[in-house]
């Protein structure tokens, strides 16, 4: 039996999860019997722009930084920014270098991600939108990516394993190959074997698109079901879909013509943003996939920016120890940390780890909230 192919987190904590080039920066520093104290910032872009992405991954980045001799000040998880730093460095260089690889992976896979999922969660700001989308990553990165998820406020998601990490529970209720498993006319049958098969916790929502039309298999469930069936799932694949949201439309009327007004309806497949502001007047509730999972991930850089107390910096970037700041109207701002900041700024990068100790607790629920909020304050994916 082999392996998987994963880096594991021995390699990640004691920092051979890098890139080479770090190892050798190491022994040719120590050979030249060379250690400056620096000040380290990393960024994605220097200035504004307009673009606000949002920050998830500090809490994976203040485990591997524990336990050094550094000082570290991050944004919270659940702040939006645009342009600066959203985390700093402070200490001798060799303490932290052969982390910056992981490091950098931690902020800009799961920033990412988040963004993409709060943009979901934007596009339908009153339904039920849940995390699909672990089938189409690495198993290693599922519950990173959940996390990220929630972290934006999607309101749960499908990955056990996951959710065993997480603290939090999984959900779902069943796919295609359970019904095709049941065999053509038969999806009567494998609703109910649903119902009698699992825990009374588990909500009773029926997949119905499998062979025939969707209306019909949603009337064919309600009657198999009564008034077990909590909702129906519609997941039409794009290649047969058509007019989405006329099926869905449809699928409503009969529902309520025939009495079943308290019967949700949840959509899900290739769903984006603009698909969600599409339907979010038509259904309860959608389930996003390759969206959220696939967002690109943030292009984070890790930059000296200060050497010994002086400023410093390669080309291109700015020098200096920096803060950023969030006014009251949603702006985002950056200053030498020396300086003043703007009136009524809130400073955004705030202590992370002192003297190596982490000095920060983690709340995902408190992570959410504070992302709508700042989401609504800096009219992030608004209509």
């Amino acid at each position: 039996m082999g392996s998987f192919d994963i880096v594991g987190p021995a390699a990640i904590r004691d920092g051979t999860a890098t890139d080479a080039y770090f190892l050798r920066t190491e022994a040719t520093l120590r050979h030249a019997d060379r250690n400056p104290t620096v000040v380290a910032e990393v960024t994605a872009d220097q200035f504004p722009d307009g673009e606000f992405e949002l920050v998830a991954g500090v809490k994976d980045v203040a485990t591997l930084l524990e336990g050094l001799d550094v000082d570290v000040d991050a944004m919270r998880e659940g702040r939006l920014f645009d342009g600066g730093p959203v985390l700093r460095i402070e200490g001798p260089y060799l303490e932290f270098a052969r982390f910056e690889t992981s490091l950098l992976g931690f902020l800009s896979h799961a920033s990412g991600i988040a963004t993409a999922a709060l943009e979901a969660r934007r596009a339908a700001p009153d339904s039920t939108v849940l995390s699909f989308g672990a089938r189409h990553v690495h198993p290693s990165m599922a519950a990173m990516v959940e996390r990220s998820a929630l972290l934006a406020g999607l309101d749960g998601f499908s990955h056990v394993a996951a959710g065993e990490v997480l603290g939090r529970e999984a959900g779902g209720t069943m796919p295609h190959a359970l019904l095709i498993c049941f065999g053509r006319g038969n999806q009567e049958a494998g609703w109910r074997a649903f119902d009698e098969a699992v825990g009374p916790d588990v909500p009773r929502v029926a997949l119905c698109d499998t062979y025939g039309d969707e209306v019909e298999e949603v009337l064919r469930a309600a009657e198999a079901l009564g008034e077990n069936l909590d909702g129906v799932r519609i997941d039409t694949t794009g290649s047969r879909r058509g007019d989405f949201r006329h099926i869905l439309r449809e699928v409503r009327w009969e529902l309520d013509a025939r009495g079943h007004d308290d019967v949700t309806l949840f959509a899900s497949g290739g769903l984006g943003p603009a698909r969600l502001r599409e339907l979010r007047d038509v259904v309860d509730g959608f389930g996003v996939g390759g969206y959220v999972s696939n967002a690109d991930p943030v292009d984070f850089a890790l930059d000296i920016v200060e050497v010994g107390g002086e400023p410093a910096a390669k080309r291109g970037k700015l020098s200096g120890t920096k803060q950023v700041y969030r006014t009251p109207a949603g702006g985002h701002h950056i200053r030498l940390a020396d300086r003043e900041g703007p009136a009524d700024g809130e400073p955004l990068l705030e202590p992370l780890i002192r003297d190596g100790e982490v000095v920060r607790e983690f709340d995902l629920d408190a992570a959410a909230e504070r992302a709508l909020t700042d989401a609504a304050t800096v009219g992030f994916g608004a209509d």
